[in-house]
């Protein structure tokens, strides 16, 4: 799978997980088109799929947040007026809907930074959320 197909895949399942196993498909395995044991870091591709990785993250379309279980899930900009609907409704905590940006530190590690929801959501988003229902967007989120 090379990009262009990994932003297709997060589009038509709306959300996704990074790497963590739970309620929603799993973009690593989807990349190299199988279950992956252990981390990915040490698999056979694992160059390939951080490239991936990283080119999907920093897509316009694709929020990375720690909506699902606290792990880092890919919401794809055609759901981020359901993800909108409910945190205002203060029915996701804060930290489910910050946008997470990954980035290397002066010392060569990878660290966190994350814009609290809803500095990061777009105006037009904002305005699609205010005219849903809470439980539908739940259903669409899959929550």
């Amino acid at each position: 799978m090379n990009v262009q197909q990994a932003l297709a895949f997060v589009e038509q399942h709306g959300v996704v997980l990074v790497s963590a196993r739970g309620k929603a498909p799993t973009l690593t395995e989807a990349i190299v088109g199988a279950p992956i044991k252990g981390s990915w870091w040490g698999h056979p591709e694992g160059k390939r799929i951080f490239a991936v990785l990283g080119e999907v993250q920093e897509h316009d379309d694709i929020l990375v947040c720690r909506l699902l279980a606290g792990k880092l899930t890919l919401v794809h900009r055609r759901l981020w007026p359901e993800l909108a609907v409910l945190a205002q409704s203060g029915a996701l905590p804060a930290a489910a809907t910050a946008r997470v940006r990954q980035v290397h530190s002066a010392g060569g590690k990878h660290v966190d930074e994350e814009t609290p929801f809803p500095q990061w959501l777009p105006a037009e988003a904002a305005k699609a959320a205010a005219a849903l229902d809470p439980d539908r967007a739940r259903a669409a989120l899959r929550l």
